[in-house]
């Protein structure tokens, strides 16, 4: 029977004595190695801060002899902070471990697996009602939400299925949890204050109360799996071996999945998400694993990992003091270190990574009858001026199409001028952002024959929205146009990086979707740090910004949207046999004389162009370059002739009608369309991971 590769602990095969000896030794010496490497990060780390307390002091401090003033700093602050980043890497190291043991997947962790992100949602709704729980109280909580996330994950993606699937999954849950997440924060901005920055995961902590509610739970969750660790191990064996061994695999599993989530909550609790620390630390005890074969044991592991997790945690807090001025590194979270650089390592992972799930291969050409398509676009176009309608006269201020005549002829009165000056700008804006992003997406789907990738999950989405939240942070009152050109040229960028490492091997496999992933979550690392550092007005207005808001869009916001918008259409328009023969195969094109890669690049260029003015116009409007295009080729088949059409109609009608739910249906207050999409789109996407389950 063959085996399946599993990055978890597998059983050495049966070595001479002098060999194992020298593998004991020589994994003795790099665990004692990584001690000391966190023994002398954490001396360092207790030395930075903003007082003046250098290792002098911090000696005495311990000793007992130094000035009380510089006792406090070391005994309240610094300690803390030091202990915190310990048992928070730690935590997560392990976590990550045990995850990809039982998953048998390298990607498997708190992150990729909506740990996180479910533990967010959970204290965000414990944090609206008003109650204040203790702390211990709250991991609780934590330890809930991340669990449920875990399981839907888990269920979703199967496991040892391939690792595309896994982080598609865990990406989508996250993204929809977190959505949710942040219409809690903009509708009880007193209840949830702090949750936000708290969001980011930073380790400085008020004394050792945390720490020490937080290390019994650790100690739970470590114990718990060095108890199990001989079941994990016989996991890797496979599913049926492992059953004849007598081990219960659903039990083990299981068990396993709920002491990581228990580890990953004490984490969570004490400081916030810290970033990929869980996914990091696994893959650099990966290669000592191969070395020193004792290692391949969870329970060896498992201390190892957690090493190597705290080493990550205080390595990150020592660089950020060191580069980075002692009052501009108060203001940055821990989190948002190591979620650079865990992106950075998602990022080479995938590009050296061989998916044995292989790429999605493409659907067969379905013809539908030409009056199938006549009646879907007569339909669609009858919503959408429904739809329109019913956005301009209805909001905060009710109209009758009478005072939309009289306001187009200039005959309205003031109070309806005003109301329609501000409130048309909106409706175009959503009607072409899910326009342009509908048809961006069904650009991205055809050229890389990968139904899953969309502006949004491939990075795209989110380097553009980078780029306009530089301009907006750093210069406030720039215009339209030069939040535009900032935000085409944040997606022009990652659109490079990830479009450049995905063609190594062709566009069509999963190593796009995982390099889009790690850039993504790269670009939300760099947001989250400007919106961190800037003053609080211009943070609230680029979460507002970013939620996918129209709230405060003019004319001018619009027409640079509208002018790529048509050159868009017409260049997909006058190429849409060119888009049949691309979306078949790589011989085809080649076959007929076309230019692939030439062909490529440009459809690719035009799609970026288009989500870079749809998220200047707009905000983030995530998966509406998945759902609209998936929605269009089931209606009327797979010919881009007909699918160009339907997929912008449903685009426009999606967004139009997510930016009209958002700000009537829990009036005066108002979600971003951003977020509403993703409320939709989410259990759309996983609906497309299990249907394309193989």
């Amino acid at each position: 029977m063959a085996v399946t590769a599993t990055p978890g602990p597998v059983r050495p095969e049966t070595a001479p004595a002098p060999a194992a000896s020298a593998s004991r030794t020589g994994a003795a010496v790099v665990t004692g190695a990584l001690v000391l490497l966190v023994a002398a990060l954490a001396v360092v780390d207790i030395t930075q801060g903003t007082a003046a307390v250098g290792p002098a002091e911090v000696l005495k401090a311990l000793t007992g002899r130094a000035d009380p003033a510089d006792a406090s700093v070391v005994i309240a602050s610094r300690l803390p902070r030091m202990a915190a980043g310990l048992l928070v890497g730690a935590a997560l190291g392990m976590a990550g471990l045990a995850l990809q043991a039982v998953s048998r997947n390298v990607l498997a962790s708190p992150d990729t697996l909506a740990v996180n992100a479910g533990s967010y949602l959970a204290l965000g709704l414990v944090a609206v009602t008003g109650v204040s729980l203790p702390l211990l109280a709250s991991s609780g909580v934590a330890f809930a939400g991340g669990l449920a996330a875990a399981a839907v994950v888990l269920g979703l993606s199967g496991l040892g299925s391939g690792t595309v699937r896994l982080v598609l999954a865990g990406t989508a849950l996250a993204l929809g949890l977190t959505a949710v997440t942040q219409g809690l924060l903009l509708l009880f901005p007193q209840q949830t204050e702090g949750l936000y920055q708290w969001n980011q995961g930073s380790i400085a902590q008020n004394g050792f109360d945390g720490v020490l509610q937080m290390l019994p739970v650790a100690v739970v969750g470590l114990a718990g799996l060095l108890l199990v660790a001989r079941r994990v191990d016989a996991l890797a064996l496979g599913d049926d071996t492992a059953r004849g061994l007598g081990v219960p695999v659903r039990a083990t599993r299981v068990t396993a999945v709920v002491l990581a989530t228990l580890l990953s909550a004490a984490a969570v609790t004490l400081a916030g998400p810290i970033g990929f620390v869980g996914l990091c630390a696994p893959a650099l005890v990966r290669p000592l694993a191969r070395r020193f074969r004792g290692m391949h044991r969870l329970r060896a592991g498992v201390p190892v990992a957690g090493l190597v997790g705290a080493a990550l945690v205080l390595g990150a807090d020592v660089l950020l003091r060191t580069f980075v001025s002692a009052d501009v590194s108060v203001a940055v979270p821990t989190g948002v270190v190591t979620s650079l650089v865990g992106a950075v390592f998602l990022v080479v992972m995938a590009a050296r990574l061989r998916d044995t799930a292989g790429s999605p291969a493409p659907d067969k050409l379905r013809i539908r009858s030409r009056a199938v398509f006549v009646a879907t676009l007569a339909v669609l176009a009858v919503a959408l001026i429904g739809l329109t309608i019913a956005a301009t006269l209805v909001g905060d201020s009710m109209l009758l199409l009478g005072d939309v005549l009289n306001w187009a002829q200039g005959r309205a009165g003031r109070t309806v001028s005003f109301v329609l000056d501000t409130r048309v700008p909106r409706v175009l804006a959503a009607l072409l952002a899910g326009a342009a992003l509908a048809l961006a997406g069904t650009l991205v789907q055809a050229v890389t024959r990968n139904p899953l990738a969309e502006p949004s999950v491939l990075g795209v989405s989110g380097g553009s929205a980078l780029g306009a939240v530089i301009l907006v942070t750093t210069v406030p009152v720039a215009g339209a146009w030069g939040v535009a050109g900032a935000a085409f040229a944040g997606a022009a960028v990652t659109a490079v990086v990830v479009f450049g490492l995905a063609a190594r091997g062709g566009f069509q496999q999963n190593r796009l979707v995982l390099v889009g992933v790690g850039v993504a979550a790269g670009t939300t690392a760099l947001i989250s740090l400007l919106i961190v550092l800037t003053d609080p007005f211009n943070a609230t207005k680029a979460l507002t910004w970013l939620s996918g808001s129209t709230y405060g869009r003019t004319m001018p916001d619009v027409l640079p949207l509208a002018a790529v918008l048509v050159v868009g259409i017409a260049v997909a328009a006058v190429r849409h046999r060119e888009l049949d023969l691309v979306s078949l195969d790589e011989d085809t094109p080649r076959l007929l004389g076309l230019r692939l890669a030439r062909g490529r690049l440009g459809f690719l260029a035009v799609s970026v162009l288009l989500t870079a003015t749809a998220v200047a116009a707009a905000g983030t409007i995530g998966f509406v370059g998945l759902v609209a295009p998936h929605a269009a080729r089931a209606l009327v088949g797979r010919r881009h002739t007909r699918v160009l059409p339907v997929a912008v109609l449903l685009g426009a009608v999606l967004v139009c009608a997510a930016d009209l739910l958002g700000r009537t249906v829990i009036a005066p207050a108002q979600l971003g369309a951003g977020l509403m999409t993703a409320v939709i789109g989410t259990p759309y996407f996983l609906y497309v991971l299990v249907r394309s389950r193989r």
